[in-house]
Formats: C-alpha cells, structure tokens, sequence
C-alpha cells in the first residue's frame, strides 16, 4: 500500500502490515535490543547528523493522500504469541493483569529491598541523633538526592510519629509522589483520532524495547496500534522497531534511513486515521540532552502532531534508566524544560539496589511515573502504582490475590 509523500521527502513511506505477514531482516539479529548504552553514543550522535541538515518546513501544508481502508481482518488469536512474551500469556490473562502487576513489582524490588531498604532500617534501630543522620546518609545513598534526603529528614524527625522512624520515614517518601489517575490511558481528544504517545530518551536507556512491550500492553487490552518510526539518525533503529512491531503483532509506519523525523510521525498520523487505529507509539531520536538541534527536532514533531490533529495532546514519555540515578534526573529536567514531558518510564529498576530515584523524579519534575520496567519479559513493564511501590519497597506483605 503506497501513497504520495509529502513534496519535501524524496522516499516512499513503507507501511509493514502485519496482516501481510512482513519479512523483517534485522541488522543485527544476533545482539539483544538495547540491553546497555553504546560507550559511543555522543560521538553516533555527531555523526548521524547531516551537516546543515534543513529539516522539512512544517508551516508548509504536506500533501499527503490518505491510503484506502483496508479489508478488516480478524485479530491475531494472541497477541503475547510470540518467543518474546511469557509463557501461558494471552489476551485473557489481561484480566488478571493488576495481581500479576504487583507481584511482578514485588519481585523486581527485591534487590532494592536487600540494599537500600536493609541500610535504611539497620539505621532506623539506632538512637539519637546519630541514627537520624544515617538515615539521610542511606537515602542520599539510595539515589533521592541530598536536599530531598535532608528535607525528608528534617520533616520525619519534628513529627515524632507514634509508630517510629520508619513509619514516619515511609509517610514523608509517600507524601512526594504525585496525584495521578489509577485508571491513566493514552486518550484521544476528539472521536476519530488516535491517541499518540510520542517516547524520548538517551540511546541504551530500553527505548525500543519500551516502545514494543508498550505495544505489547495496548494490543493485548484489545486496541489497535501503529508504531512510528522517526528514530531516523540511527542506522539500526528502524530495524529494530520492526522487530518489536512483529513480535507485538502491529503495523510499523518508516521511512528511509536519514528521512526527516517529522515526516515519519505525519505520515503514521495519517496511516492511524485511515486504518481508525487506537494508538500511535512514536520513536523518537535517542539524543543527549545537551544536543540542542536535536532537542529542537523533538519541538518540531510536537508541531506537526498539532497540524495534522489538530488540539492534540500527545503524551510525552521520557524513559529514563534507573540505574543512572541522580544523572538521569538531570537529563530528565533538561528534556522537561525543552518539550513538556507528561510521564516517565523507569526501565531497569531491577537492575538497582536503588528505590529512591522515584521519589527523585517525582519530586523534581511533578510529573508520575507511568510505567516501571522489573524484568526483560513483555509482560515486565508495568503500570506504577504508587501506593504498591511504596509497599513493595518497605516489604510490605502483599494481600491475597485471591
């Protein structure tokens, strides 16, 4: 299926329809996705940016025609029917998602549970003012950041909780964690339109891999997804998208290698319209923060989701590692400030002993934590829940299931 691009892009969009059972050749099939940051992703960066780059001018109106509605096919019979997802996953398990969220939660906390959590409360068993000041050590340590640490402290210490330093370390961590929607979902504004989810990142932090557990999620709770392709500077990342579009069962909208970023997003805009999809997951540029004409680029993309849907309000997902700690928050800030985050994913939370990143982050930015990653699984990316996290990491018992 083909339709004209918009006159400022020289290649054809290519539309993998998994209903046509597309034929993927990885570029590097033998290496696992994402796994670590490439020792040189500042030096990939300079180099996958043309000199003089003159991205398309999105005030020009693209002419783009909308391809025709394909014949309507029937549903995979699972959309977890993959190498990748867990065995006995299908799409009715889905209903016994929340359990099997907090005990996966539980699980990936364990090694918080056995660092952090164990110096904390070795230091809650001590008197006086010595034990208070290792309490701040321990949660500078677990990655919440020193000024949060010694207000934390500070707080807990004047209210005297009758059940303890814990107790009142525990109300203090709960109390920087933001509002939010239990039931959250990526909504449309208007009937007719997709939802779109625009996902940033620095390269090695699981963006692709999110991306595809993401679409995972979404087909698997019955709606229908399109990816974007628009991590166009990166010679292998398309590939890699349409790997994860294949395991996850969904179409895949890509230009070629080097194309401009926001044509991708157009034209996979235009594709979820015609197709009446659900939702449009786009990757995005892995860049550092520091990178200021690729942070423009994301701006960019932002305009051309609001030109062809007009009063749009895309989420913006930053995904952030856990392991980097107080790093990733600065990052974090930086990207907030240039296009307006409206969530995080903290993937390889646990691959740390540290918790306190969390509360960092929501402290910092006042944006939640949608999602957390505690495993390599499909199923291992999960909603976060505050409350749960809080009782994970604390070791809290968890209620029957039932």
């Amino acid at each position: 299926m083909f339709w004209r691009r918009r006159k400022q892009v020289e290649s054809e969009p290519e539309v993998v329809d998994t209903d046509l059972e597309p034929t993927v050749e990885p570029a590097v099939p033998e290496e696992p996705l994402e796994t670590s940051p490439p020792p040189e992703i500042e030096a990939a960066e300079d180099a996958a940016t043309p000199a003089g780059e003159a991205p398309v001018d999105d005030d020009i109106e693209p002419e783009v025609e909308t391809p025709p509605e394909p014949a309507a096919a029937a549903p995979p019979a699972s959309p977890f029917a993959s190498p990748f997802a867990q065995p006995g996953w299908s799409a009715s398990s889905m209903a016994a998602a929340p359990a099997l969220d907090r005990e996966r939660l539980d699980a990936g906390l364990a090694r918080s549970r056995s660092g952090f959590m164990a110096r904390l409360r070795d230091a809650f068993g001590e008197e006086g003012d010595a034990a208070w000041d290792d309490v701040e050590e321990t949660l500078i340590a677990g990655d919440v950041g020193a000024a949060l640490a010694m207000d934390v402290v500070e707080k807990a210490r004047a209210e005297q909780h009758p059940d303890g330093k814990e107790a009142a370390v525990r109300e203090q961590l709960a109390a920087l964690l933001v509002e939010r929607d239990v039931d959250w979902h990526p909504r449309p504004v208007a009937n007719g339109q997709p939802a779109v989810i625009l996902v940033v990142g620095v390269n090695g932090t699981g963006k692709t891999t999110t991306i595809g557990k993401l679409a995972t999620r979404y087909t698997g709770e019955g709606h229908s997804v399109i990816l974007a392709a628009a991590d166009t500077f990166r010679a292998a990342a398309i590939d890699q998208l349409r790997i994860w579009a294949d395991r996850a069962a969904v179409p895949v909208v890509a230009h070629a290698p080097g194309a401009d970023p926001g044509a991708v997003v157009y034209d996979a805009l235009d594709a979820a319209v015609a197709r009446e999809a659900d939702i449009v997951i786009a990757d995005t540029a892995g860049r550092l923060h520091t990178k200021s004409n690729l942070m423009d680029e994301l701006s960019k993309i932002r305009r051309i989701v609001d030109k062809r849907l007009p009063g749009a309000e895309p989420e913006t997902l930053f995904v952030l590692d856990a392991t980097t700690g107080q790093n990733g928050l600065a990052q974090a800030k930086a990207f907030h400030e240039a296009v307006g985050l409206t969530g995080i994913v903290l993937t390889k939370l646990d691959s740390t002993a540290k918790g306190g990143i969390v509360f960092a982050i929501e402290d910092a930015l006042d944006i939640p934590v949608r999602f957390v990653g505690v495993g390599e699984q499909a199923g291992d990316l999960i909603p976060f829940d505050p409350d749960a996290f809080v009782a994970a990491l604390f070791g809290e018992p968890q209620a029957p299931t039932g």
